[in-house]
């Protein structure tokens, strides 16, 4: 048997990329390392050098970038974090400075946060479990009103 979240099509499936500057500064600060490194140790050296950060700098991106926030098959999964619909409550759209507030100021340190500091809108969905010691997910995403959406009609399909 099919597990039901892999047969379903998502309802909201977003993937939280690296925005194309931090390749572009990634880049030119490879490019630094190898024109120092160059006088050095030489070329052949520089460029090896420069090649393992390269891959570094690469897997690193690739991996921070790969955060999704998925809602399919009854479940919101944010990261590696998964709740099923039954346990959410309201979901709300957060501006800019909200957002920032509630990932500062304001936090509870007992939500579950997945921040991008590339991404300046989020969601709060409000937690109803009480064997859940998250009172809220804060989600960073650059579909806020959409993820929102998606979540609070998911709640209402129960």
């Amino acid at each position: 048997m099919k597990n039901s979240r892999f047969v379903s099509t998502p309802a909201y499936d977003e993937r939280l990329t690296v925005p194309l500057r931090w390749w572009v500064q990634g880049v030119m600060l490879l490019a630094f390392i190898w024109f120092i490194t160059v006088f050095w140790v030489g070329p052949t050296l520089a460029s090896g050098i420069t090649a393992a950060g390269c891959a570094l700098f690469v897997l690193a991106m690739v991996a921070y970038g790969n955060a999704k926030i998925t809602v399919a098959g009854g479940e919101l999964q944010a990261g590696t974090a998964r709740i099923e619909a039954r346990f959410l409550g309201e979901a709300v759209a957060l501006d800019e400075t909200d957002a920032r507030h509630l990932a500062g100021r304001d936090a509870d340190a007992r939500a579950y946060l997945l921040l991008r500091p590339y991404l300046k809108r989020a969601v709060r969905v409000t937690i109803d479990d009480p064997a859940d010691p998250a009172p809220y997910w804060l989600l960073f995403t650059r579909h806020p009103v959409a993820l929102a959406k998606t979540v609070n009609a998911l709640r209402a399909s129960l």
